[in-house]
C-alpha cells in the first residue's frame, strides 16, 4: 500500500513536471508567434525609446516643433478617432507621414498604454543644406556631400554617416520618402557621429541635384555599368548619391548625375551593401582630394 502511494506521488510529480514545462514550451512558442506577426523581436522592443505615446504627448510634441520622423496610428481605434483626425491634420500639415499600424504592432513597439497613437521622433536635429555649405567653408574646403536614394535600413544609413565624418565629408542628404530617417538605430550605428555630420532632408532628392549643381558640384553615383571609381578626376566640389538597398539609385536620380562610378565585381555576387560600397568610393574620393597618392602613381610606380 506505502509503496503504491509513493508510486502515485512520482507519477503525480512527473506530470506536474511535464505540464509545467508543456506550458513553459506554449508560452514561449506562443510569444514568438506574437513577434513574427508583429515584426518585433525581444530586442528590438528595447529600441523604442524614440517613441512619443499617447493622444496629449503626441499632440505636445507635434506643436513644440519637435522633430517628428513618422505618424503611427492603430488601424482600429475606439469612438475617440475624431481626436485622432486632428492631430493627423496637424501631422501633414508639417509634412509628417503617417502610417497604419496593426495594433499589436504598435502594442509591441509601445511596450504599453499608447492609446492608438505614437509618434516616432528624430534622435538628433536636421540641418539645411546651407549648413552643410557652411561647414565646407569653415575649414577652407570644396563642399563634398552624399546624397542616399531610398536607404531603408537605419544600421545601413548610420554605417554611412559614420563612414562620412571619418573621411572628411560635410554633410548627408536623405529624402522625406521611402527612405529611413534619424531613428535611433541609426543614431546606435553611427556610433556618436551623427553629432558631427550636418544630415539634412529634402523633399525632393532630384531637385537637390539640381540645386547642387548650380551651386557648383559635380553629382556621381555609384552604380553598375559605369566607369571604374578610381579612374577618374573626383577632387574639387563633389556630391556622392548611393542608391537603396533593393533597387538601387533610382533611374531619374541617375539621369541627373554627372557620372556613374562602378566597382569591380569578381565574385558570383553582382552587387555589395550600400554601406560598404559606399565607403570605399568615399575614401577614393577623399584620397584624391587629400592629394594622396596610389602606389603605382608618381616616383612610387613600378
Amino acid at each position: 500500500m506505502s509503496d503504491n502511494r509513493e508510486q502515485n506521488g512520482k507519477n503525480r510529480r512527473y506530470r506536474d513536471k511535464e505540464n509545467r514545462e508543456k506550458s513553459f514550451r506554449d508560452r514561449e512558442s506562443r510569444e514568438s508567434r506574437e513577434n513574427m506577426e508583429t515584426g518585433e523581436s525581444e530586442e528590438k522592443r528595447e529600441k523604442h525609446s524614440d517613441l512619443i505615446t499617447g493622444r496629449n504627448a503626441v499632440t505636445e510634441a507635434l506643436r513644440s516643433g519637435r522633430p517628428i520622423e513618422s505618424l503611427l496610428v492603430a488601424r482600429s481605434t475606439d469612438s475617440s478617432g475624431r481626436s485622432f483626425g486632428q492631430i493627423i491634420a496637424l501631422a501633414r500639415e508639417m509634412n509628417i507621414t503617417v502610417k497604419e499600424v496593426s495594433p499589436a504592432k504598435l502594442e509591441a513597439m509601445c511596450g504599453g498604454s499608447h492609446q492608438g497613437i505614437a509618434a516616432l521622433t528624430a534622435v538628433h536635429e536636421y540641418a539645411a543644406i546651407d549648413d552643410i555649405f557652411a561647414l565646407a567653408e569653415s575649414r577652407g574646403e570644396a563642399p563634398f556631400v552624399i546624397l542616399c536614394d531610398g536607404i531603408e535600413d537605419p544600421h545601413n544609413l548610420g554605417a554611412i554617416i559614420r563612414t562620412a565624418e571619418a573621411a572628411g565629408v560635410h554633410g548627408v542628404i536623405i529624402p522625406k520618402r521611402r527612405a529611413v530617417g534619424l531613428t535611433w538605430a541609426v543614431g546606435k550605428a553611427s556610433a556618436g557621429a551623427l553629432e558631427y555630420m550636418p544630415v539634412a532632408r529634402v523633399a525632393n532628392l532630384s531637385a537637390c541635384i539640381d540645386d547642387l549643381k548650380k551651386r557648383g558640384l559635380w553629382i556621381y553615383c555609384a552604380d553598375m555599368d559605369g566607369q571604374s571609381w578610381c579612374s577618374g578626376d573626383l577632387t574639387g566640389a563633389i556630391g556622392l548619391v548611393i542608391g537603396g538597398e533593393d533597387s538601387g539609385v533610382s533611374r531619374l536620380v541617375r539621369e541627373k548625375c554627372d557620372g556613374v562610378l562602378s566597382l569591380p565585381m569578381m565574385g558570383s555576387i553582382n552587387s555589395l551593401n550600400a554601406s560598404v560600397a559606399c565607403a570605399i568610393v568615399i575614401y577614393e574620393i577623399t584620397r584624391q582630394r587629400s592629394g594622396i597618392q596610389a602606389y603605382n602613381q608618381g616616383e612610387g610606380s613600378r
